[in-house]
């Protein structure tokens, strides 16, 4: 409940502050099963937008142990269905928390396989969790304001759902399974950008 009343919330601010948003093509999202919705991460908006537009879906996410160190800070993560994870040494609850959630319960996973904001290389931590939880990966992409001071400016934003990937066909997660399954993930991302805007380019912010 408290997901659905915040992402309520939310969905009424942004309408306020930008009122431009645009969820494409979201009759691809599965209906009736869990998945790993996955994108490229461009800015702190993404997983906002992403969430929106999935809805009514619910969603865990992974987030960076420091931010649960302040206790109103963890006591909103923790009921938005977040989960810490330790970036430097990442243990076996990076794999099983979500996998479990997958598996019990209603919530899909907003996941970034690349990690970071500032990196375009994906891990291997995405299938992984797929194969476990026997869940498909669907792509998306954000193109739109990368700050939220560019939000009160009306600024378009755009978010484009795509087809879901069965990575079943994928035997071993070794090296060549891994780099298949990352070939699929960002021509799905490459696919989707080009659909949204053919002269769409990321800029990542060390370069800006």
């Amino acid at each position: 409940m408290f997901f659905k009343f915040v992402r309520g919330i939310v969905r009424i601010l942004l309408a306020i502050i930008n009122g431009n948003a645009h969820y494409q093509n979201q009759e691809a999202l599965p209906k009736d099963e869990n998945y790993i919705l996955v994108a490229p991460h461009r800015t702190w908006l993404d997983p906002v937008y992403m969430a929106l537009g999935a809805s009514p879906k619910q969603f865990c996410f992974m987030a960076k142990e420091e931010l649960f160190k302040n206790p109103i800070l963890r006591f909103i993560l923790v009921h938005m269905n977040a989960f810490p994870v330790n970036r430097d040494k990442p243990g076996p609850s990076v794999v099983k928390k979500p996998v479990k959630l997958l598996k019990n319960s209603d919530k899909s996973l907003i996941m970034f396989p690349s990690g970071t904001r500032h990196s375009t290389e994906l891990k291997g931590g995405m299938a992984l969790i797929s194969r476990l939880a026997k869940v498909k990966i669907v792509p998306c992409v954000y193109q739109g304001p990368l700050k939220f001071s560019d939000l009160f400016k009306r600024k378009p934003v755009y978010v484009r759902f795509g087809e879901a990937i069965d990575i079943s066909d994928i035997k071993k997660l070794d090296k060549d399974g891994l780099a298949a399954i990352e070939v699929r993930v960002q021509e799905a991302f490459n696919t989707l950008d080009n659909e949204i805007n053919p002269n769409y380019k990321y800029v990542p912010k060390e370069k800006r």
